[in-house]
């Protein structure tokens, strides 16, 4: 959005459409009427005549639709008009349409600013069926009409839509085309856009093409109140927005005389808009609201669809306050306090250490939650009240509307909104909602949205290029009862295709950004149910696990929409790009408008790859640096090697970890690999199921994917096995006949299979979300590189332990096991351990990938650091493998320090895990706030095996204190000492260990 206007002449920006060959229509669609025979010949020439000149109807339409269908319409016409007659009408009600499968012409009355049920109807229809599903290689363009008739008593105005498709200029640019707008451009566009609109739109491209929001632009008329507003954004990257437009700006008491959506073969989709006030309207000056709908406008490009939208469109309530509402509504379903003080004082009475006890406590926690308070009966108490969403929005607005604190310079144009809203206290508020609510569950629902306000520190609510809205949040609200350690940050994401959240426990803290896919309705309200929590004990656990590196935990979730399972791709750009936006302070093209900031400090995230985003850390880091993050070598880990990155899954960094504690438990009870039968879950398709069916030797008899179960008691053939690992495809691709006559795969889309023993499989998705507690799984040791969280809790643990189907059980997929299940697993005398010890190879892998990318200039580490044309720098290769060195050694040292205190103290392996994560996250803090750090000796000493030797070969000490910041370097000693000191003397030491240990190392 410019800051200074274009002032047009009163031109129309396009060339007007001219049929040269109207009049020559007019004759042949007369010639057929009378053949048809269907209006009385006497009448035919005056229809004809009255349609073709006094409706005024765009030559548009003579040019593109055919004698036919011409006569048609005027058929139908002619019928309506004699219904209008026999009611005593005075007004035509026309509604005209003709759609095929590449074209679509729609005709209807339609009075400026009344939003009759045509215009809706048909911008939706034009929305789904075509600008919607647009794609670079096949695309639609609209122009849109208002035109006045003039037909004696029956007199209306109509809008005429012609929908084509594009047909263009070049359909696949080059790189170096694709800015040019006459490479891109519709050839029908070219032909009618006069020189000053391919300016326009070539400028508005451009930005396109620079940014991942929308572009807005807007021109003035000289001498007119006619406001031109240009929109362009990237096709399908949101859905229903002509027609969300459209809502818009009637809103604000606008209507258009043209309208035009002009697609690209490069990806663009530019909307013109030509503005007018509605006539004998008492709305605002037309600057007034055509500035809320050019801000408004990026509002319904990230959400064109809520559920709200009634309350909109029936003036009820803003676009912004539905927006907010939206918001709030998820907010609320994810937070709202369901449990209440009743079960607080069953905690209180039952004893927590007691298993049947803990599982009482589970189960009625899921069911207050699940039950409560449904997604349904929040949104109904909503809509019952938008005089409080009002209020409420207000409250949101007074603090982080940031052109509030301008309205004395601008009072015109930046305060609209609110200078017509009800500013209320927050205790005042609380009154009102119990005032007007009738009962607790309605004062609850409104009560949250004020938790909600009182929380978020910054937003990019209201900046006018977004892509999905972002809340940084304090998140002290969260109850200590269900979240007993608080984090340090939280951000809530909202976009039209997902919503996700980012947890950390520290200031600065990586961990990966988790995508998750739903397979049905069913599954998606599960996952919607449970997606902060699952986000909560993720980050946890990446705290725990962090313990040997700099960095605390971190994760982020992104819940894709149910009908919005194939967009994995936009979803995680909107919401790198949304975080991005409250994470700096301006971009590389164009400025960001100024936001609140209650933090006061600046934050930078670190993104990691986790399931299904693993392929788009490249995308998020060059992004990063095309909006200007100085951070942005940093900002994602698990790139390609030409940028600079050490992928986990092609050197197989978070299994090596995981393996390492396989091969301990051997070690220590003398078993040899190869006779170990293991089941495995995660398949050969994915990072760490893969690599362990790489560098394994054991005898594996069951492999559980995302396409089922493949099972062989005697083995499943390991060389078929490597084969899917190497290509990285699931277990559907298995040849199955290398199966034993005793082996069988039952993919989760098939029905009453029967197995070799003569059971019967009746359905394959349960069988294979349920194979891992089945008899058949009996086997040594369960390594689970993949599935769900909570696949083994205490719903189903005892099946587990009664079976007696596991000695060993090494937990490389995160949440795998709940804390419980892992407790009785261990009591019935399972070797176990947990995530947060045994799959901690990744984060070590990405720290110091980060260390070097700190390390290096950019010119250093684009020589050592980055691979390009296959060629790997010699630095590179041999920090790889010091990094796999550290991987292993860390693991090792972390079994025999978990090995030792079990042998010694009996407490069960997962909470020594917690206890030992716990003690090194403190110790570590403490260290970098002691004199130790200020001694330099003692400092130098530590850092020289802190620091990877190659790093220290190639830059020195020196450079790497230069270069890398102190807070970092503090925490890569602080976390070196702490975990030396705790894996050789527990999670509990005496008081001269530290002593004893410094005196002996150091």
């Amino acid at each position: 959005m410019k800051d200074n206007t274009t002032i047009l002449d009163n031109e129309s920006g396009y060339a007007a459409n001219v049929f040269a060959e109207k009049d020559k229509q007019m004759l042949e669609v007369s010639e057929n009427l009378e053949k048809l025979g269907f209006l009385p010949k006497e009448l035919v020439e005056i229809e004809v005549k009255w349609f073709y000149n006094n409706l005024n109807i765009d030559d548009y339409y003579f040019a593109l639709e055919s004698v036919d269908t011409i006569s048609n319409h005027i058929m139908s016409l002619y019928g309506a008009k004699i219904l209008a007659y026999t009611k005593n009408e005075k007004v035509l009600d026309i509604n005209l349409q003709k759609e095929t499968e590449n074209s679509a012409v729609y005709i209807h009355s339609s009075e400026p600013g009344v939003s009759k049920i045509y215009g809706p109807q048909h911008e939706r229809a034009i929305d789904d069926k075509f600008l919607d599903k647009s794609t670079s290689s096949e695309a639609y363009r609209v122009e849109s009409y208002r035109s006045s008739s003039n037909g004696g008593d029956v007199t209306s105005q109509l809008r005429s839509y012609f929908v084509t498709k594009c047909e263009f200029e070049n359909d696949t640019p080059t790189p170096e085309q694709e800015t040019d707008i006459k490479q891109v451009a519709d050839k029908n566009f070219l032909r009618k856009a006069t020189d000053f609109t391919l300016t326009l739109y070539e400028d508005v491209m451009q930005n396109v093409l620079q940014r991942t929001g929308p572009v807005i632009e807007m021109c003035e008329v000289k001498g007119s109140r006619e406001r031109r507003l240009i929109i362009g954004y990237r096709q399908r990257s949101t859905k229903g927005f002509f027609s969300a437009v459209s809502d818009l700006y009637h809103y604000y008491d606008l209507y258009t005389t043209r309208k035009y959506v002009e697609q690209f073969s490069n990806g663009v989709t530019i909307i013109g808009l030509y503005l007018h006030p509605v006539p004998q309207s008492k709305a605002a000056p037309i600057e007034n609201s055509i500035y809320q709908v050019m801000k408004e406008a990026s509002l319904l490009y990230c959400l064109p669809k809520t559920p709200l939208q009634e309350d909109f469109k029936a003036s009820k309530l803003s676009v912004q306050e539905m927006v907010y509402g939206y918001v709030g509504w998820i907010f609320a379903q994810h937070f709202l306090n369901r449990l209440g003080k009743e079960y607080l004082s069953l905690t209180s009475i039952l004893d927590r250490t007691n298993p049947v006890h803990e599982e009482v406590l589970s189960k009625l926690k899921k069911r207050l939650r699940q039950d409560t308070f449904t997604r349904d009966y929040i949104l109904d108490i909503m809509k019952r009240y938008p005089e409080l969403l009002k209020v409420l929005y207000a409250n949101f607005a007074t603090t982080h509307y940031v052109n509030q604190r301008e309205a004395s310079l601008q009072p015109t144009i930046s305060f609209q909104r609110l200078t017509n809203m009800e500013i209320l206290s927050v205790d005042d508020i609380s009154k009102r909602i119990k005032a007007v609510t009738t009962n607790a569950h309605e004062q609850l629902v409104f009560e949250s949205f004020l938790t909600f306000n009182k929380h978020v520190l910054k937003t990019n609510f209201y900046q006018t290029t977004k892509v999905a809205l972002s809340f940084r949040m304090d998140p002290s609200f969260l109850p200590e009862i269900e979240y007993p350690t608080t984090p340090y940050g939280l951000f809530l994401v909202v976009g039209s295709e997902f919503r996700g959240f980012h947890i950390r426990f520290s200031d600065v803290a990586r961990g990966g950004i988790r995508m998750i896919r739903s397979r049905n309705r069913e599954a998606y309200s599960i996952n919607l149910r449970t997606l902060f929590d699952e986000n909560y004990n993720l980050a946890n656990t990446q705290h725990r696990k962090n313990k040997d590196i700099p960095e605390g935990g971190s994760k982020g979730t992104i819940l894709l929409d149910v009908d919005q399972q194939d967009k994995p791709l936009v979803a995680f750009e909107k919401y790198v790009d949304a975080m991005l936006d409250l994470l700096i302070a301006g971009e590389t093209v164009g400025i960001k408008d100024k936001l609140v900031d209650l933090t006061k400090k600046p934050e930078i995230l670190f993104f990691g790859p986790d399931e299904g985003t693993a392929e788009y850390m490249d995308w998020a880091s060059q992004h990063a640096r095309r909006r200007g993050a100085s951070f942005w070598k940093a900002f994602t880990t698990g790139k390609s090697q030409s940028l600079g990155g050490i992928p986990h899954d092609l050197y197989g960094m978070t299994t090596r970890s995981v393996h390492q504690y396989a091969l301990g438990i051997y070690r220590k009870l003398n078993l040899k690999e190869e006779e170990i039968t293991k089941v495995q879950t995660g398949g050969p398709d994915g990072d760490l199921g893969s690599n362990e069916i790489k560098i394994s030797k054991d005898n594996t008899i069951a492999v559980v994917d995302g396409s089922g179960v493949l099972y062989d008691p005697v083995g499943i053939d390991r060389i078929e096995l490597k084969r899917l690992a190497q290509k990285r495809v699931m277990i559907n691709n298995f040849d199955t006949t290398k199966l034993s006559a005793d082996g069988f795969r039952v993919l989760v889309d098939e029905e009453n299979v029967k197995l070799p023993n003569g059971t019967v499989v009746e359905n394959g998705l349960n069988f294979r979300n349920t194979f891992h507690t089945n008899s058949l799984a009996r086997s040594l040791i369960l390594i689970p590189c993949g599935g769900r969280p909570e696949s083994i809790g205490l719903d189903n643990v005892n099946e587990v332990i009664e079976n007696g189907l596991y000695k060993y059980i090494v937990e490389g997929a995160n949440l795998f096991i709940t804390q419980e299940a892992r407790l009785r697993l261990e009591n019935a005398g399972v070797i176990l351990f947990k995530d947060a010890s045994a799959n901690k190879g990744g984060v070590t892998s990405s720290s110091l990938e980060v260390l070097a990318a700190l390390a290096f200039d950019d010119a250093s580490f684009e020589e050592h650091m980055c691979v390009k044309n296959g060629v790997i720098p010699a630095f590179y290769e041999a920090y790889v493998k010091e990094v796999q060195t550290i991987i292993e050694r860390n693991a090792n040292l972390e079994f025999e320090g978990l090995w030792e205190a079990n042998q010694k103290t009996g407490t069960p392996i997962s909470i020594l895990s917690d206890e030992l994560s716990i003690a090194i996250v403190k110790l570590s803090e403490q260290l970098q706030t002691t004199g130790l750090w200020d001694n330099e000796s003692l400092r130098n000493t530590v850092l020289k095996q802190a620091f990877p030797q190659s790093l220290l070969e190639k830059l020195g000490m020196e450079t790497l204190l230069k270069r890398v910041p102190e807070s970092y370097v503090k925490a890569i000693f602080g976390a070196t000492l702490a975990s030396q000191f705790v894996y050789k003397y527990g999670a509990h030491p005496d008081n001269f260990a530290f002593f004893e240990f410094m005196r002996q190392n150091y």
